[in-house]
C-alpha cells in the first residue's frame, strides 16, 4: 500500500463497531470536510443524521456530544449498540467507531541554558547576537501554540502579557469562561482557553467539583508546567520549595501566545499522582477547535501505555488533520521505559519526544554509620539534625499480613509506627508513587527516608519535594544500604541537606523511563524522533495542587515545581518548532520536523 493510500484512508478513519451496553459513546465519522459548508450547516447535517435513529429531535440533541466541523467532519454521541450500526450502513458514513474508555492520560531554570538556547544562568541583562535562534525568531513572536493537557494556572507570573502587542489578527479562538475563570484571565499572552469532559461525563459520570475545576483552570499542575515550558516569559530569582534550582525561569519562546485545551481531567478514586485521563471525543474536539482557531503549534504531552495502530489513535488522527493545516504537532513518546516497543504516539507526521537529563543535579549524600558516603537527590526543604539516626529497611518493619509483593516498597498502610518511629527508613521503587511512600513514611512516625531505585531505573534519580527530610539513590546503592543494614546490629544513618550542582557529568543521559522502539506499528519508522531535556525540569505549578500532587497528605503551595517525564522534553521541542515557524513561516510541518532532526547535535562533552 503507497503512503497516500495510507494517509487517505486515515482521514476516512475506521470502521470498529464493538458490542456494548446500551448508550455507549460512539464516533461517527465523515471523512474530511469539503470546505464548501457553513458551520452551523454542518452542525445541523449531523444533528440530522441522529434524527434518523432517534426518536424525535429533543433526543437526537442531547445525544451530541461533540460536532466536529473545523477539518475533521463527524460527531461524537450517544448511542445504543443499534442506532450505531444503522448509522454505519449509511453509504455518506465512512465509519462509527465506539469510545476508548481510558486509554490515554498525561505523561524551566537550568535546560535551556543546557542546550544553548539561553545565556549564562541568572544574568537579568541580556546581550542576544543577531544569528542567535532566539533573536532570529523574535523569540517566538506572534507564533501561537496550543497546549492540550490538565488546563492553566493563569495568575502565574510566566503568563504575564507585560509588554506584548495585540493578540494577532489570525486568532479566533475564545476565552471560555467556567469555574473561577473568567474572560479577565486570558490576556495578550494566555490568548485563548476551552475545556472539554463531555465524553468523560458520558463515560464517569458527573466531574467531582472538589477534585477539579469545571472549566480551563488547573487543579493538576501538570498543564501549567508544560505550557510555561513553551512559552513562559522570563521570571527572575524563581526556585521550586526550599530554594533549589534558583534562577530565572523562561520558556522556549518566551513571546509566543498561548491557547489552552484542558482535556485531561482525575480518575474517580484516585489521587492525581496515579494519573488522570483524557477521552478521545475530547482530545479530537480540542484539536479540531485549535485547527479552527488559528494555532501554528500544537503541544500534547498525553498518551497511551501501549501503541496503538493509527486508525485507532485519535491523536494520530487529529495530528493529521493538524499536519494538513500546517500545524506542527509534537507530542511525548511516554514513560513506559527503560523496556522495548513501549513508545506512544508513533505515527510518522507526529514529532515524538524522548527525555533526557541536563547537567543539574540536587546532591543530597547519606552517610552510613561506617562512614560510607552514598550519593543521593533531592529536592526537599526539610533537613535533619546533624546527628545519626536508627536505620531500616522496610521490608523488615512492616505490619502483619503484607503481601510479598508489597514487601519493601513502603505502600500505604504497610509500616509499623512501632518499629518506623524516629528512624530512617529505605523504601524501594515499585509500586505505588514516590512522593506516597515518603507520606507512608511520616505516618508510621519515620524521622527520614531514603528512596531507592528498582533494577529498571539503575542510576538515574528523579528528585521529589518529599513531605519529609529525604533522598533518593540509585539501584546499586540501595543494595549496598541493604547489606550494611543486614550486616549491623545497630545500622545508622545520616542525610545530608541537599545542595544544586551544576556541571555534572555525564549530561545528558537517556532517561531510563523514557519509551521507545522499536516502533511496533511501523517498524520501517523510527522513534522517538528526537530527545529533551526531561528529567528534573523547574517550570510554573498550579497552586492549588501541592508539590508532590498528593493533595489529601500535603498543603503545600508553590508557584514553581520540579517534575519528570517525556510531558516535559514535549514542550521543549514544541518550543523549537514555534521558533522556526517564526523564522520562516511558510515551511510545512515535515520540513521543521526534518530541520529539527537533521540540525542537532551530539553533545560528546561528557564522553
Amino acid at each position: 500500500m503507497t503512503r497516500f493510500s495510507l494517509i487517505s484512508i486515515l482521514l476516512l478513519f475506521p470502521l470498529i463497531l464493538v458490542s456494548c451496553a446500551d448508550k455507549q459513546v460512539y464516533m461517527v465519522n465523515f471523512g474530511q470536510h469539503s470546505g464548501d459548508k457553513a458551520l452551523h450547516e454542518i452542525e445541523d447535517s449531523h444533528h440530522s443524521y441522529l434524527l434518523s435513529v432517534k426518536k424525535n429531535e429533543e433526543e437526537a440533541r442531547a445525544s451530541l456530544l461533540y460536532s466536529y466541523k473545523h477539518s475533521i467532519n463527524g460527531f461524537a454521541a450517544l448511542l445504543s449498540k443499534e442506532e450505531a450500526s444503522k448509522l454505519s450502513e449509511l453509504e455518506e458514513v465512512v465509519s462509527v467507531s465506539r469510545s476508548h474508555p481510558r486509554k490515554y492520560s498525561l505523561h524551566t531554570t537550568r535546560s535551556w541554558d543546557f542546550i544553548g538556547l539561553q545565556d549564562e544562568v541568572g544574568h537579568q541583562k541580556h546581550v542576544w547576537k543577531e544569528e542567535d535562534l532566539l533573536s532570529k525568531a523574535g523569540f517566538g513572536k506572534d507564533v501561537i501554540v496550543g497546549v492540550l493537557d490538565s488546563g492553566v494556572w493563569p495568575e502565574s507570573n510566566s503568563f504575564s502579557d507585560e509588554g506584548m502587542g495585540p493578540i494577532p489578527k489570525s486568532w479566533k479562538g475564545i476565552c471560555q469562561t467556567g469555574v473561577a475563570f473568567n474572560s479577565s484571565h486570558c490576556n495578550r499572552k494566555l490568548i485563548g482557553a476551552r475545556y472539554y469532559l463531555k465524553s468523560y461525563e458520558a463515560n464517569l459520570g458527573p466531574l467531582n467539583t472538589t477534585e477539579d475545576y469545571r472549566s480551563p483552570r488547573d487543579k493538576d499542575g501538570h498543564g501549567t508546567h508544560t505550557a510555561s515550558t513553551v512559552g513562559g516569559r522570563r521570571v527572575h530569582n524563581v526556585s521550586a520549595i526550599g530554594g533549589f534550582a534558583h534562577g530565572t525561569a523562561t520558556g522556549g519562546a518566551p513571546l509566543v501566545r498561548l491557547a489552552i485545551y484542558k482535556v485531561c481531567w482525575p480518575i474517580p478514586g484516585q489521587s492525581k499522582a496515579d494519573g488522570n485521563t483524557c477521552y478521545s471525543e475530547d482530545m479530537l474536539a480540542a484539536i479540531d477547535d485549535a485547527i479552527g482557531d488559528g494555532v501554528n503549534v500544537l503541544s500534547i504531552s498525553i498518551g497511551t501505555k501501549q501503541p496503538y495502530n493509527y486508525t485507532e489513535d485519535y491523536i494520530a488522527i487529529g495530528a493529521l488533520h493538524a499536519t494538513k493545516k500546517n500545524i506542527v504537532v509534537s507530542c511525548s513518546a511516554g514513560n513506559q521505559g527503560p523496556a522495548p516497543s513501549t513508545l506512544s504516539n508513533p505515527a510518522p507526521w507526529i514529532i515524538t519526544v524522548g527525555a533526557s537529563s541536563v547537567d543539574r543535579q540536587f546532591i543530597a549524600p547519606v552517610v552510613l554509620g561506617n562512614g560510607l558516603r552514598i550519593e543521593g537527590q533531592t529536592v526537599t526543604p526539610s533537613k535533619l539534625e546533624n546527628k545519626l539516626y536508627p536505620l531500616v529497611y522496610a521490608a523488615d518493619v512492616v505490619k502483619p499480613n503484607v503481601s510479598k509483593e508489597a514487601l519493601g516498597q513502603c505502600l500505604p498502610g504497610s509500616l509499623s509506627p512501632k518499629k518506623v518511629k524516629g528512624k530512617i527508613v529505605l523504601c524501594m521503587r515499585g509500586l505505588g508513587t514516590r512522593a506516597g511512600k515518603g507520606i507512608e513514611v511520616k505516618m508510621a512516625g519515620g524521622s527520614g527516608f531514603i528512596l531507592g531505585n528498582s533494577k529498571a531505573n539503575g542510576a538515574e534519580l528523579s528528585c521529589d519535594a518529599h513531605v519529609l527530610p529525604a533522598t533518593a539513590v540509585s539501584y546499586d546503592d540501595a543494595v549496598r544500604i541493604v547489606d550494611y543494614i543486614n550486616s549491623n546490629k545497630n545500622p545508622m544513618a545520616i542525610i545530608i541537606p541537599a545542595k544544586t550542582v551544576i556541571g555534572t557529568m555525564p549530561a545528558p543521559f537517556m532517561a531510563s523511563f523514557t519509551s521507545r522502539g522499536p516502533n511496533v506499528i511501523d517498524p520501517y519508522i523510527l522513534k522517538p524522533d528526537i530527545t529533551a531535556p526531561g528529567l528534573n525540569i523547574l517550570a510554573a505549578w498550579s497552586e492549588a495542587d501541592p508539590p508532590t500532587r498528593l493533595s489529601h497528605q500535603d498543603n503545600r503551595i508553590v508557584k514553581y515545581n520540579i517534575f519528570s517525564g517525556t510531558s516535559m522534553s514535549c514542550p521543549h521541542v514544541s518550543a523549537a518548532a514555534a521558533l522556526l515557524k517564526a523564522i520562516h513561516p511558510t515551511w510545512s510541518s515535515a520540513a521543521i520536523r526534518s530541520a529539527l532532526m537533521t540540525t542537532v547535535f551530539p553533545d560528546l562533552s561528557s564522553s
